[in-house]
């Protein structure tokens, strides 16, 4: 992630938190930090406090990003003087206009979206000790969706090299 800074200056980063069902019905809370028009990358979090979301905001986001919320108060003392701006759920806000500049979290909303479906309907049950791979799986199908698929199988075998898939003999007992 660029964290935040482009040609034209500070970039628009929505960050949004949610929870994931695990194999037990239990919810995995998940964090993702979305660039408006860039990329999107997404982790678990054992707890969403500010005091874990602290070094993933110091990590990810430039100081001068203007970071768009929803109404959740977590965040408050993670920020560190970012410019920040939130949309009130509870209050039927999902998006408004301020100086031209259209503050929502729409965009990670439908990240999150894409994610649950996916889960949800192909998946089913995500154990926790696996969860990171599917939020990097579907952070990549984010991250291509606009790439070709002769694309997405070049950069693919690009990331092979190198590397070797070692098999277990499945005759073997476990």
């Amino acid at each position: 992630m660029d964290r935040g800074q482009g040609s034209q200056g500070p970039r628009t980063i929505e960050g949004k938190k949610a929870n994931v069902r695990n194999k037990t019905a239990n919810k995995a809370p998940v964090v993702a930090v979305l660039q408006r028009g860039g990329r999107v990358q997404s982790m678990h979090v054992p707890r969403v406090t500010a005091e874990n979301l602290k070094p993933i905001v110091e990590a990810m986001v430039t100081e001068n990003a203007h970071i768009m919320t929803d109404s959740s108060t977590t965040l408050k003392g993670t920020l560190m003087g970012r410019k920040h701006d939130q949309v009130n759920h509870h209050a039927n806000e999902y998006v408004r206009y301020e100086n031209g500049v259209c503050i929502t979290t729409n965009t990670v909303e439908g990240f999150f979206g894409i994610l649950k479906r996916g889960i949800n309907g192909v998946y089913h049950h995500v154990g926790q000790q696996h969860l990171h791979r599917y939020l990097t799986e579907f952070d990549y199908r984010y991250n291509s969706r606009k790439e070709t698929d002769s694309m997405r199988t070049v950069q693919a075998l690009k990331s092979t090299t190198g590397k070797r898939l070692m098999l277990r003999d499945s005759k073997q007992p476990n």
